[in-house]
């Protein structure tokens, strides 16, 4: 994505990968087929794949820079997690990407995690001499306290989810506790005057979104609110991956009714570049429209 202005506050992405993923009927099990090959011929281009089949996914770091601080929403998959396939793809484009943002790892003063799942928090920790430390050495790391709380008391349950649980939480978070970096937040978080959450659970117990705003412009990184497009269209659908579907469609339904036909810009982490858009009206339903 091009940079994006938000009056004293620009926002960059570090792209780990993208291109075609999933085929909708895999992504959104209770989606009928019928009304998915309908929706598909409402979207921009970008979004979906003919000749595969398959949705177009991003997997993307946001990097916000305020006039104090440098900021990274979501870190991706991370390197030496020992994934399996199809999360065992080359990292090296990640760090690729962060250099030539002109960053170095202790560059970064906040990390903010819109929740705790495999593909949103990986370069929270790197393998330093056979354990693990926190990637950012200056950085405080920002968790909602019942996010970490629910992945916690799931771990110690020996609870398997899919987009978390088994080692996740043990990589990627606990370590960052244990060095004293993380803040352990509640709704009401702010930083720099600029930057708040807004909690929008079901996909996670505790999912949140992140506003920014300054000069009377307004911008949300929506995180996994959203997958795909699709679901801007048919708010009602929800993900393989949510941990409580139906309150994770409430959550986007309410959102999407409050930033339509408003100027607020809505960056998810997994929509292709230009990544950027806003909601439309459409009916009792909405319209995705990238801002080019």
């Amino acid at each position: 994505m091009r940079k994006l202005t938000i009056g004293d506050v620009t926002i960059t992405s570090i792209i780990e990968r993208d291109g075609p993923w999933r085929a909708p009927g895999q992504m959104f099990p209770n989606a009928p087929a019928e009304q998915i090959e309908a929706t598909l011929k409402e979207l921009e281009p970008e979004t979906y794949d003919v000749a595969s089949g398959k949705m177009v996914i991003t997997y993307q770091t946001y990097v916000v820079r305020t006039p104090r601080h440098t900021i990274l929403v979501d870190t991706c998959t991370g390197e030496d997690k020992g994934y399996p396939a199809p999360m065992d793809f080359p990292k090296q484009p990640w760090l690729d990407g962060l250099k030539a943002e002109g960053l170095s790892f202790d560059d970064i003063d906040y990390v903010m995690c819109t929740h705790l799942h495999i593909d949103h928090s990986g370069w929270n920790t790197v393998l330093r001499d056979g354990r693990w430390v926190p990637t950012f050495p200056r950085a405080k790391y920002v968790f909602h306290k019942r996010e970490y709380a629910a992945w916690e008391a799931s771990t110690k349950a020996g609870e398997t989810r899919p987009g978390g649980g088994g080692s996740v939480f043990t990589m990627n978070c606990e370590p960052v506790v244990a060095a004293g970096q993380a803040l352990l937040v509640d709704d009401d978080f702010s930083l720099d005057d600029c930057i708040t959450i807004e909690p929008t659970p079901g996909h996670t117990p505790c999912h949140c979104c992140v506003h920014i705003k300054s000069r009377g412009q307004h911008a949300v990184i929506t995180g996994d609110l959203m997958h795909h497009a699709l679901q801007i269209h048919r708010p009602s659908w929800s993900t393989m991956f949510c941990w409580d579907p139906n309150e994770a469609a409430d959550s986007r339904t309410r959102f999407l009714a409050n930033v339509a036909d408003t100027d607020t810009k809505l960056l998810p982490i997994h929509f292709p570049n230009p990544s950027v858009g806003r909601v439309e009206s459409n009916g009792d339903r909405f319209r995705w429209r990238y801002v080019r």
